[in-house]
């Protein structure tokens, strides 16, 4: 009898209640629309020069989000939370 095939390492698939942690961390983020903008684009155009303000606009929201919490994290080690 032979062995089931073992899955292949190259397959990224999750079931279906399982999140993409990727997804999860971009949706914290603020920016999952325009994430989506970009991986729709890159779909129609298959040509990422051709997607350039998506891309622009998703690099804006996430440097704005990253100074965000950098400020956050500064705030947070300059007055600590005491309990």
């Amino acid at each position: 009898m032979a062995a089931p095939p073992s899955p292949s390492p190259h397959d990224r698939s999750r079931p279906e209640d399982e999140s993409d942690p990727v997804e999860q961390m971009i949706s914290r983020t603020g920016c999952a629309a325009l994430h989506y903008a970009v991986q729709d684009c890159m779909a129609e155009h298959q040509d990422w020069r051709k997607c350039q303000m998506q891309v622009k606009e998703f690099r804006d929201c996430m440097m704005s989000f990253q100074n965000t919490r950098k400020e956050q994290l500064l705030q947070q080690k300059l007055h600590p939370q005491t309990d």
